[in-house]
This record gives C-alpha cells, structure tokens and sequence, in this order.
C-alpha cells in the first residue's frame, strides 16, 4: 500500500477537495482507496456525503480507543473506503499527551489492512500538531497543496522543517513526493513567478539528503474552477458532480500523474454512469468488503467550502523566501 498524505498547515488551499478528487480518480482507475479524516472539522468525511454528527466509526476511536481500524472504515464509494472524522477529534491530541509511542499509534493501527488497499490518502489537520504527526509518521510520501501567491509560500520553509525533523526521528521513509498547485490562474504573472521560485529551490535540493531532495511541481496545475466548490455541498466527488469540468480533468491527470508517472493529457474523465457499469468481478476479496456504507449520506449535505473566492494580490517579484529559515 503506498501511503500519502496531503498536507499544509494553512488552511484553503484546496487540500480536501484535492484528497476527495485524486482518491476518487484513483478507484476509478480500479485502485483500491482508503482516504483518511484527521481533520475535527470533518470536511473530508462530509465532502463524501457523510454526516459526522451521526457517524459513529472514525479516526478518533482508532487513535484513542485502540479500535480496530477494520471495524471503523466505511465504504464511500465502489473502490473507496473512508475512516471518517467527527468533533470527537478535537480532544484526541489531550487525550493522547502522556501516553508512550502516542506518534505511531496510526502506523501500527495500518498494518491490519496494508494488503487490503493499494492507496491510503490522509487529509491532515492545518496544523503540525500530533494529529498530523501521526500521519507523517505512517505515510512515505507528502504531496503539499500550494495556492500560487506570496502569502501561501511564507509557510512553506517551516513545514519542510516539520517533514525533516520527523524524517530524522520517526519515520526515515518520509518523503515530499511534490507540489500540486491549486487554484492556478495561468493569466497571472504571480502564478508563473512563485511556480518557477518553488522549482528553482527544489532544484537546488537535488544531490542532498533533505526529504524533499526528489520532490517536483506536478505537471498539472488544477485550476481555478467554481465547480470544485460547489460538489462538497452536494456531498460528491467532482466526478460525480460534473464530469467534463475542468476539474474533473485536472485531478484526473494528477492521479494519472500518481499512478504512472506521467499525466496523459489527452485523457478525458468517463462519466461516472457509464464507470459505474464497469464491473470489477476479479478484484480479490478482502475483509474490507464487508465495512459498512455510509448510510448518512444525502444531496443535502450542509456546505463546508474552502474558501476560494479570495483575492490575490500582486505582490512584486523581488521578494526573497529562506526556506532555511
């Protein structure tokens, strides 16, 4: 199982809706998903059409109550399963402060299911509190959600310094996989400066031992899109919200770009009524077969958008980040 997560502590910057959107190309590309909530708002868990208020399984049981991890996923969708997230969550990190090993609990939790699924994708918390330690802890790979402006590259050098101090410590595995670019706006010139600052420092990584030494951009930029926006409120992934949009073709390049190495640009997102008549007759059977599926699910879902519609401001390009700072 190749295990991500998606991570930056700054919030709106298209972190959920990219987890939801790239673990939804996936199993519709016959992978086998498991998307984790380690977010106490729950965005994850109600973008998939789950209520949190009513959902009993979730991350929180795992992490406090040495619940079987089995017994807390949920079947979301045909190929994707979710550990849901409630309010619960917020009191996990004070609950969790003295005990021993309290970093790895998540990671020893996984190992009952790592033959189950072929992908584990977690929405961390917009913080580097223990919640998100615990899922650097259990993951190989970071893919950092970044908005195209100055504001959004401040954080930047401090959550690297995170990523390494927990590479050096706990988990050696650890690696930043890339950068996804989200809310890209190609008429702008900023976009173009900041995308070509962060490949520049990338660049100047290789040849070292940092875990972000073989990190890069990813090729497909999502774009700015009020589709995305509008499909967590309805509880759907965008392939099942719009199809064809813009945003149904980015993160389907960006899981084309995950699974194979390489976006296929001329690839097109099926509509989900004829991929949901592919059957998948010769998958093996596993025990997650059996988890349950989210019965709170429901087009009326309250609306929990990331906040998209901001302004941003052209700052000049004489700017300097030291990202050793």
């Amino acid at each position: 199982m190749k295990k991500i997560s998606v991570l930056n502590q700054k919030g709106g910057v298209g972190k959920t809706t990219s987890v939801v959107n790239i673990s939804a190309a996936l199993a519709r590309m016959g992978e086998r998903v498991l998307a984790v909530d380690f977010d106490p708002q729950a965005h994850l868990t109600i973008h998939l059409g789950c209520n949190p208020e009513t959902t009993h399984q979730g991350s929180y049981k795992v992490l406090t109550q040495s619940e079987s991890i089995k017994d807390q996923i949920i079947e979301a969708r045909e190929n994707l399963w979710l550990l849901p997230a409630n309010i619960d969550l917020v009191g996990a990190e004070s609950e969790l402060v003295s005990v021993v090993g309290r970093e790895i609990i998540f990671k020893e939790a996984l190992n009952e299911v790592s033959d189950s699924f072929d992908y584990m994708v977690v929405d961390c918390a917009p913080s580097l509190g223990l919640l998100t330690l615990n899922a650097l802890a259990a993951s190989d790979e970071i893919i950092i959600p970044l908005q195209p402006h100055f504001l959004a590259l401040q954080g930047l050098g401090k959550l690297l310094q995170t990523v390494q101090l927990v590479n050096k410590r706990i988990n050696p595995q650890l690696k930043v996989k890339a950068i996804l670019l989200c809310m890209f706006d190609s008429r702008t010139s900023l976009s173009g400066e900041v995308k070509a600052d962060i490949q520049n420092f990338l660049q100047k990584a290789r040849q070292t031992d940092l875990p972000w030494s073989q990190a890069n951009v990813i090729p497909v930029h999502i774009r700015r899109n009020i589709k995305l926006a509008e499909a967590p409120s309805y509880g759907k992934t965008i392939f099942e919200y719009e199809p064809e949009c813009n945003g149904a073709i980015d993160y389907s390049m960006v899981a084309e770009y995950l699974l194979n190495g390489t976006p296929n640009t001329n690839s097109q997102p099926q509509p989900t009524e004829e991929n949901k008549t592919q059957t998948t007759q010769q998958q093996n059977q596993t025990d997650t077969e059996t988890a349950p599926t989210c019965e709170n699910r429901t087009s009326e879902t309250p609306n929990q958008l990331d906040k998209e519609n901001f302004k941003i401001k052209d700052f000049s390009s004489d700017y300097t980040i030291d990202f050793n700072d």
